[in-house]
């Protein structure tokens, strides 16, 4: 009973409210003004509407990306390349202010995890994207720093604004470190677009992907056919991963 409740009350609120009354103007059209090609392309609207707004869409079109590249056995380089995912500016925190996103955060921690097994260096990538956003490499060697690893072992390239200057930047600092064998530590859904930028870059890496978002295996339920805004988040960050390897493949 909990789960039919969910289902249900998933419609109460967006997005599932509003597929409810495309749905109920699509009816509209048809019964009542006889408009059926516009009812019928309303309807169409609202199925890819709902669709996308569901977790059965948006965990597969996720889990095709995180499938691209596994996590490796064991870690082969002489860095750890971490790149940034969005931070916070002025929040609070243990030792300072400014935090990272969640997805910047699980990379982080990561690559804090390789540094100890490996004791590698730790290469942050990652500037200030908006004007009220946090300078991610700067938030990064606090946070690094208050995690114990030593500012000898932190390397911060705080300019980049999206993946491609991450790598190109990163690429350039590399090469004055005399680093040439970097673990690449992203997000699942983002390695395989990270990865075709650092080697449009001229930068072989060994990928180390983390943040999973999908579980395994996928299993379906009910509440995977529940519209959310979460899952109309994961469909977005998908097809925007899908465009910008098919834009970074076209160049």
């Amino acid at each position: 009973m909990i789960y039919f409740i969910k289902f249900v009350y998933s419609f109460v609120l967006p997005p599932g409210l509003f597929i409810l009354l495309l749905l109920a103007l699509a009816v509209w059209l048809w019964r009542w003004r006889r408009e059926g090609k516009a009812a019928s392309v309303l309807l169409g609207i609202t199925l890819l509407f709902y669709l996308s707004s569901t977790n059965l869409v948006g965990d597969a079109l996720i889990a095709g990306l995180e499938d691209d590249y596994p996590q490796p056995s064991a870690v082969q380089g002489d860095v750890i390349v971490v790149l940034g995912g969005g931070a916070a500016s002025g929040t609070p925190d243990v030792d300072g202010t400014g935090n990272m996103y969640g997805s910047a955060a699980n990379r982080l921690i990561t690559a804090v995890r390789l540094h100890e097994q490996t004791g590698l260096p730790i290469l942050f990538s990652g500037g200030q994207v908006f004007a009220d956003s946090g300078n991610e490499g700067d938030i990064a060697r606090r946070q690094l720093l208050g995690m114990g690893i030593p500012d000898s072992s932190i390397l911060i390239e705080n300019r980049s604004l999206n993946t491609e200057q991450n790598a190109q930047n990163t690429a350039a600092l590399l090469r004055e470190k005399g680093l040439s064998r970097p673990v690449l530590v992203t997000s699942g859904f983002h390695m395989t677009r990270a990865v075709l930028q650092f080697e449009k870059a001229g930068v072989a890496v060994q990928p180390y992907p983390t943040d999973y978002l999908v579980s395994r295996p996928m299993r379906m339920y009910t509440g995977r056919l529940s519209p959310s805004a979460g899952a109309v988040s994961s469909t977005g960050l998908a097809l925007k991963e899908y465009l910008g390897i098919l834009v970074t493949r076209l160049k």
